[in-house]
């Protein structure tokens, strides 16, 4: 079988994402992690006349490509505009382009003011040109949704014209995200039919979120090459994601193709920090949250029998399984979470470790598996750690052109002391008060050694803060965290928590 082809647009039809711009580097990156690691066919890396800038990283893709002999599968937008976009392409170096021509009798005489006998003969002389120069040409009939249910007759007038041509490709694009399933299915099917002998390609948009869905019954029609990005990338909804393009190739339809599975993620993570886009989750595939089983019914399954696997098995993508700890949580969960750190536990003390997990989660603290030791560390004793250090009050004074000021009353087991002090930041002045009365007293104190805020995605000025601190106390690291809708005042927790560790654990924590 004939493997599909898979033409990546990312590097074109990706970037015209509201704010993404790569960087001639990044795009060279992606491009060769596109076609040396992840394999897929081709990529369409620019349109012709679009900057300086964008002519810079043609060449210096077209440059590697030359080099690494896959210069045939790097593609480059073109218009119907004599020889201008054929000049730009030949000088950028590129050997094929995809011309964009009208799909839709609207376009042609709305945007064009011209017949369609008048557009073809225009199309024919950029493919004369084009053979003339050694660039082969692809085409676009942008609109082809349209065409299909406004103008059927129009568009295999078109492709009656372009099957006659050397035009090696002709380019389906659902271009404003129309079609459900089944028009997808029935336009493309009137192609497949018709030209049995055409090359087709179908370029799906996601407006309505039927992108994929549209590729697959593209994809039953005997289209042969889809087009995608990595991560959805694309105007508007974005187009096709590879990710789960690919998946429902292999999984639900069975077709060979060329592409590596295994390097998806990692050219995911990549182009997600390239694009500033993230990527949400709960994307298949490709979203954090995809292969982690929160239910402690599924991970009791799991451990029977792998009763809530399916075909999507992480480690085809270059991930693995995780059990999630919350409220959700039960005894299955804990246990594969505890084969991962090596740690085995009585019946009786799981009960209690499960217990306080769902605990946990019910207040909407974030369990994970390195909180465990912690967690199984306090339940062991009598289930809590005891505040024997507890924070009274304190204030904070932050004046523009002024050191910030913290002043903190704090309880150490029965004795209170006070201090006041200025610092860089709020929380290094808490921080100095604090190791002020830890000096006076003769008291060690850890050093901290990394410091890490997050914050969900949103926005929201009132989101939850979670900052979570490393520390190292006598040749030994560990964290403690805390959540707050405060920045400072979630590293203060983060503080006091480790305070305590230190005070009841001191006999631990010896050289």
């Amino acid at each position: 079988m004939t493997p599909i082809e898979v033409m990546d647009t990312t590097l074109r039809d990706g970037e015209q994402t509201t704010g993404v711009s790569f960087s001639e580097a990044e795009k060279l990156a992606i491009a060769r992690l596109l076609l040396d690691e992840l394999k897929v066919n081709r990529i369409e890396v620019a349109s012709a006349r679009v900057s300086e800038g964008e002519f810079r990283s043609v060449k210096r893709i077209t440059e590697w490509a030359g080099k690494n002999n896959c210069l045939e599968k790097v593609e480059i937008l073109g218009f119907v505009d004599q020889n201008i976009s054929l000049d730009w392409i030949q000088e950028a170096g590129g050997k094929v382009v995809n011309l964009l021509t009208k799909g839709s009798l609207k376009h042609v005489l709305g945007q064009l003011k011209k017949t369609p006998e008048e557009h073809m003969a225009d199309i024919q002389h950029v493919v004369v040109e084009a053979e003339k120069r050694g660039i082969t040409v692809n085409v676009y009939l942008e609109d082809w949704s349209n065409g299909m249910l406004s103008s059927r007759d129009y568009v295999f007038q078109m492709v009656d014209f372009l099957s006659q041509t050397k035009v090696k490709r002709i380019m389906l694009p659902d271009t404003l995200g129309i079609f459900n399933p089944d028009q997808a299915f029935e336009a493309c099917q009137a192609m497949t039919q018709r030209y049995p002998d055409v090359h087709f390609d179908f370029h799906a948009h996601n407006d309505y979120d039927f992108s994929v869905a549209n590729v697959y019954m593209a994809l039953k029609t005997g289209v042969k090459g889809i087009h995608t990005t990595v991560n959805g990338l694309g105007e508007r909804a974005g187009n096709a994601p590879l990710a789960s393009v690919l998946g429902m190739m292999n999984d639900h339809l069975k077709l060979s193709n060329t592409l590596n599975e295994a390097k998806l993620t990692h050219v995911s993570k990549m182009v997600e920090s390239f694009s500033g886009v993230r990527i949400p989750a709960n994307k298949p595939l490709t979203g954090e949250y995809v292969f982690t089983q929160c239910s402690g019914v599924h991970a009791d399954g799991d451990n029977k029998d792998n009763l809530y696997f399916n075909q999507l098995l992480p480690e085809r993508f270059g991930r693995v399984r995780r059990y999630a700890l919350g409220k959700t949580s039960g005894k299955a969960n804990i246990l594969k979470n505890l084969e991962e750190l090596g740690i085995e536990l009585a019946p009786e003390d799981m009960k209690k470790v499960t217990q306080r997990v769902i605990e946990l989660g019910d207040k909407k603290e974030s369990v994970s598996t390195e909180d465990l030791p912690y967690i199984i560390s306090d339940v062991l004793k009598n289930g809590a750690t005891k505040e024997n250090i507890k924070l009274l009050n304190y204030s904070l004074n932050l004046v523009r052109k002024m050191k910030p000021v913290a002043s903190i009353r704090i309880q150490i087991n029965k004795n209170i002391y006070s201090e006041t002090s200025v610092g860089d930041g709020q929380y290094d002045a808490f921080m100095k008060a604090l190791w002020i009365i830890y000096d006076r007293l003769g008291r060690d104190h850890p050093v901290l050694s990394d410091y890490w805020v997050s914050i969900p995605p949103g926005g929201k000025t009132d989101a939850l803060v979670e900052t979570i601190i490393t520390w190292e106390y006598k040749n030994q690291e560990f964290k403690t965290r805390g959540l707050d809708a405060d920045q400072t005042e979630a590293a203060i927790k983060a503080t006091i928590k480790m305070l305590n560790i230190i005070e009841n654990d001191e006999v631990k924590f010896k050289d």
